[in-house]
């Protein structure tokens, strides 16, 4: 939850290229960030692995016209829609993309090489079919910035009582310095987007930050089994709900877009 998918770095600038408002070197560079390299292997047409601008040229002569995150975790199987072997796939990887305009979705595979010092990540993004139908548990940005205030608030007060960093001064410098990582990283969504759906997916992340810290932290004051119990619990729905609004912005593209020819 701390840094930006990988799943929602392709879907994103994917989506502005297929926008016409950055250009494949562009929407690229941005995709791959530290990574060393991507490929997409099993693209229809390619007998092996191409390059990821090869394929999202390919993708969009296929009929995508917009793409769509997952972030499915045990028993929440949040932005997909089957079948069962990509579902299975993704769920594994954490995250996938799921293309709208054609029965294909998009998969992670991650990879290091090289020496101590000196390691590399590869990346092969495997292209898998799909069920063409609504993606599972995913909020409107609306829905999905009211989930977040609200679950904000409550684990807050929870963290709070058991003594919990997330919900203290180390939570607010923790902030501040991602706040001030994202202000140099630049934007925080690709060319295109609403307002509304960067605004979510900042405090989504922020939220993730949070848990992330209240995960790291220890047991604070939470020293009997039933205070751990508590702050096991408040963070899972959360956390849950941080995920739900970070693919709800991720996909605000192809909702707008879905609204606009309706």
């Amino acid at each position: 939850m701390l840094s930006e998918s990988r799943s929602g770095r392709l879907a994103a600038w994917g989506n502005a290229l297929l926008a016409g408002l950055v250009s494949p070197d562009d929407a690229v560079l941005a995709v791959v960030g530290e990574d060393a390299v991507h490929r997409v292997r099993g693209l229809p047409g390619e007998s092996g692995a191409v390059g990821l601008t090869l394929a999202l040229g390919r993708l969009r002569a296929l009929g995508v016209a917009g793409l769509r995150v997952a972030l499915p975790a045990p028993g929440h199987p949040l932005g997909l829609s089957g079948p069962p072997e990509f579902n299975a796939r993704a769920l594994e990887a954490g995250e996938a993309v799921v293309c709208h305009g054609a029965a294909l979705g998009l998969v992670p595979e991650v990879s290091e090489a090289g020496p101590d010092g000196d390691v590399h990540v590869e990346v092969v993004w495997h292209c898998l079919p799909v069920r063409e139908a609504p993606p599972a548990d995913v909020p409107s940005l609306g829905e999905a910035e009211r989930e977040l205030a609200e679950a904000l608030r409550e684990a807050t007060a929870v963290l709070a009582r058991l003594d919990v960093a997330g919900s203290g001064p180390v939570a607010e410098a923790a902030i501040d310095a991602y706040r001030a990582r994202a202000e140099r990283d630049g934007e925080v969504l690709a060319p295109g987007y609403p307002p509304r759906a960067v605004r979510v997916l900042e405090l989504a992340r922020q939220v993730g930050l949070l848990v992330a810290l209240a995960r790291e932290s220890g047991h604070g004051a939470a020293v009997s089994s039933g205070e751990m119990a508590a702050r096991a619990e408040a963070l899972r729905p959360v956390e849950r709900t941080a995920r739900r609004a970070q693919v709800a912005a991720y996909n605000a593209y192809v909702e707008e877009r879905e609204r606009g020819r309706g």
